[in-house]
C-alpha cells in the first residue's frame, strides 16, 4: 500500500495551502479535504485568472486528480453549491466531469447554525472569538453532541423530520438571546442546495481513500486554517472547532496513523492572524500595516484586515513537532523584498524566564518576543524562476531557518501564481 501524504498550514492559517495542493496535485491521484468547513479561503491564481475555494480541495483544477470532501468536513451545502456554480460559470465543472466526491458521515451546517454563531459572538462582545460566523462551532458542537446531521442522512425519507427536530432545538436556544432572525430565505436556499447536494456522489470516505491507497495510488490529504488554532493545541479558546494537525488527517478520511507518509508544512516567510487571541510577534506599527499592505493581507473568504508580524520560531518549532512535518514550504518571500532588514523571533521573555516554547499561560501572559535582526535581500523576486536565481540573503535566510527549525524547505514561494514556486532540494 502506499501512504497519504498531509498537507497543513504551520501557523495560524492563511499560509497559502491552496496554492502548493495545485502546485502540487499533479503528482497525485487523489487530492482530500480532511477538517474544516467554508470559514477556509484557499485562493489560487493561474492563466491571470483568481479563484477562491471554501469546501472544494483545491486539486480541483487538474484533470486526472479526484477530490474528495472528507467526513471530518462540515459543509454548507448553500456555500458549495454557490462555490459550484462559479467555478461550472468559469469553465471548471468538476461535478460534471466526475471529479468530486463528498463524504457520506460529513457534518452539514445548517442556517440556524450560522444564527447560533452569530448570537453568540453578539453576546461576548469585546470578548469575541473572531468568527467567520459561518455556524462553523455550532455545527461542530452537534457533532459532539450526537445531534448533528449528515450528508448520507439526506437521502433518508424522514430527513425533513430529523431537520425540523434539530432546528427545534436551536430556535429553543436561541430564544435566551437577544437576537432577531428570518429564517424563511434562508431555508429555501437551504433545501435547494440539499437537492443540488444529491447530485454529487456520495461516498463512505474511510473506504474511498483505503481503496486508492490499496491500488497503490498516491493521496494528498489537505488541511485547512492552521495548527495554531487547533482545538486541542492552538491557542485555546481562540481557535476553530476541529483538528487541524496530522492526527485531523487521520479521523477526518479515516485513515491509520501508520498511512501517513510525507507531512509539508507550510508557513510565511513572516506571521499574520485573523481574529482575537495572542500573537507574541505583531506589529501593530507602520511595519505591520506595510506588511499587511504589500502581502494583500486580508481575508479571502471575510475580507477581513489581517494581523501582521514577524516570523515566530518558537510556534513553528511546537507545530512542526506537533504535526511530524518532514518537509517544509515558505510562502511569500517576495513580500519582503522592500525590507532593508527583517527580523525572527528565536525565543519568549517570560515570567522573568528565556523561553524557546509556547506557555500555556500565553493567552493571559504576553511573552515578550527576543528578534533576531537578519539583513534583508533588497530584490525583486517574483520573476525569480530558477533556484541559482535566489539572492544571496534570501538564501541565507532560508538556512537560516532550516537550522533554527531542523526541517528542510523544499518549496519557496515569490509569489501568488501556480508558477512562481521553486523546489529547492
Amino acid at each position: 500500500m502506499t501512504q497519504v501524504d498531509v498537507l497543513l498550514g504551520l501557523q495560524w492559517g492563511d499560509e497559502g495551502k491552496g496554492k502548493i495542493v495545485d502546485v502540487l496535485s499533479p503528482q497525485y491521484d487523489l487530492i482530500a479535504r480532511f477538517q474544516g468547513g467554508p470559514n477556509a479561503g484557499h485562493t489560487l491564481e493561474f492563466d491571470g485568472k483568481k479563484f477562491v475555494l471554501n469546501t472544494i480541495p483545491s486539486g480541483i483544477f487538474n484533470e486526472k486528480t479526484m477530490n474528495l470532501i472528507g467526513n471530518g468536513v462540515v459543509i454548507d451545502p448553500i456555500i458549495l453549491k454557490r462555490e459550484l456554480d462559479n467555478l461550472k460559470a468559469a469553465g471548471h465543472d468538476p461535478v460534471a466531469k466526475g471529479k468530486l466526491v463528498i463524504a457520506r458521515k460529513a457534518h452539514l451546517i445548517l442556517p440556524t447554525h450560522q444564527l447560533l454563531d452569530a448570537a453568540n459572538e453578539q453576546k461576548m462582545g469585546k470578548d469575541k472569538i473572531g468568527s467567520t460566523l459561518k455556524g462553523i462551532g455550532p455545527t461542530y458542537m452537534d457533532k459532539t453532541g450526537r445531534n448533528g446531521l449528515r450528508v448520507g442522512d439526506t437521502t433518508l425519507p424522514d430527513f425533513k423530520d430529523r431537520y425540523n427536530k434539530l432546528v427545534e432545538k436551536h430556535k429553543e436556544m436561541l430564544s435566551h438571546y437577544n437576537f432577531e432572525y428570518d429564517l424563511t430565505e434562508r431555508e429555501a436556499a437551504f433545501f435547494e442546495a440539499i437537492e443540488f447536494l444529491k447530485s454529487i456522489p456520495h461516498v463512505d470516505s474511510e473506504h474511498y481513500v483505503n481503496g486508492f491507497l490499496k491500488e497503490g495510488k498516491t493521496v494528498l490529504a489537505e488541511g485547512a486554517q492552521g495548527t495554531l488554532l487547533d482545538v486541542d493545541f492552538g491557542s485555546y479558546p481562540f481557535v476553530t472547532s476541529s483538528n487541524t494537525t496530522t492526527a485531523g488527517a487521520c479521523t477526518g478520511l479515516g485513515i491509520a496513523p501508520n498511512r501517513i507518509g510525507h507531512v509539508y508544512g507550510i508557513f510565511k516567510a513572516y506571521c499574520t492572524r485573523v481574529g482575537g487571541g495572542p500573537f507574541p510577534t505583531e506589529l501593530d506599527n507602520e511595519v505591520g500595516e506595510n506588511l499587511r499592505q504589500v502581502g494583500h493581507e486580508f481575508g479571502a473568504t471575510t475580507g477581513r484586515a489581517r494581523r501582521c508580524g514577524w516570523i515566530d520560531l518558537p510556534a513553528l518549532k511546537y507545530a512542526i513537532m506537533l504535526n511530524g512535518v518532514t518537509e517544509l514550504i515558505m510562502m511569500k518571500a517576495d513580500v519582503l523584498d522592500g525590507f532593508d532588514t527583517i527580523y525572527a523571533c528565536t525565543h519568549y521573555e517570560h515570567n522573568g524566564e528565556t523561553i524557546d516554547y509556547m506557555p500555556y499561560d500565553i493567552i493571559t501572559v504576553k511573552p515578550t518576543p527576543v528578534l533576531k535582526a537578519i539583513e534583508g535581500w533588497k530584490t525583486d523576486v517574483t520573476k525569480v524562476n530558477k533556484v541559482a536565481e535566489i539572492p544571496a540573503k534570501l538564501a541565507d535566510y532560508i538556512a537560516f531557518l532550516e537550522k533554527e527549525l531542523a526541517v528542510p524547505v523544499k518549496y519557496l514561494s515569490v509569489g501568488p501564481d501556480r508558477v512562481q514556486t521553486l523546489e529547492l532540494n
